[in-house]
């Protein structure tokens, strides 16, 4: 039985990191049996989420994740695409990673609205004497990682705009296909749902979330990946789920 460790559903998804919610879906797509527990980032090989235990192996990161998958139960997740398609969806994960994901960070966790609204909640379990000190340490810490990576050095404006370029991108290609690469899902709609969903999650406002929800392919395509690989769920993000 393989372990998936991240920090739990929240705010409406799966889990609250578009990671753990993209190594979900792979397992999901593997029909694999595994199970989900919370993490420790004591644990955690990379220090961050996902990770998971298989045969007593403990593993990190989402794309490492996903090749360990493949290699030892071999399984394809891209059966059928070419070379160009291949190419195209390593191009569109790393802009969902690499690209909308900090933009989306930046909105959670910078702006004080929806900090108050959601990750302020992962701090429960910090003694209330000290949990404003904490707080504030760890929002510190990661404005510095932000600006570090290059997208806190932007307003929120152009922030803003940047993510809205990769929403729109992908709303663009997905265009009228059922899924990322045509007819039948890959893996890098597992990538591309976990991003878009969190990106349309209603409960943090900004442009951004907006503009991904203006999108009606985009939630259309929430929608028949939750029916397919999340039957439980009657909608995510306040995407219905329909086939």
């Amino acid at each position: 039985m393989i372990t998936l460790y991240g920090s739990g559903p929240n705010f409406g998804l799966p889990d609250a990191s578009p990671f753990v919610t993209k190594a979900e879906t792979l397992l999901r797509m593997s029909k694999l049996p595994f199970e989900k527990a919370l993490m420790s980032f004591s644990k955690a090989p990379k220090g961050k989420i996902p990770y998971i235990e298989d045969d007593g192996q403990l593993l990190g990161d989402s794309t490492l994740i996903r090749w360990h998958l493949e290699k030892k139960y071999g399984i394809d997740f891209d059966q059928g695409l070419s070379a160009e398609q291949l190419a195209i969806s390593w191009a569109f994960e790393k802009m969902a990673e690499d690209n909308l994901y900090w933009a989306s960070v930046y909105f959670r966790w910078m702006i004080d609205a929806n900090f108050r609204k959601g990750p302020v909640n992962f701090f429960k379990g910090v003694p209330a004497p000290v949990r404003p000190i904490v707080v504030a340490m760890i929002r510190r810490r990661l404005r510095k990682t932000l600006h570090g990576q290059g997208i806190g050095r932007h307003s929120a404006d152009e922030i803003t705009a940047i993510g809205i370029r990769s929403i729109d991108a992908m709303a663009a290609y997905l265009g009228d296909k059922p899924f990322f690469m045509g007819r039948a899902p890959a893996g890098i709609d597992a990538t591309m749902f976990a991003f878009a969903v969190s990106a349309i999650c209603p409960l943090f406002e900004s442009d951004l979330q907006r503009a991904a929800a203006s999108h009606d392919n985009l939630r259309r395509y929430v929608g028949r990946m939750t029916a397919r690989f999340y039957p439980e769920l009657r909608e995510l993000a306040g995407c219905e789920a329909a086939a």
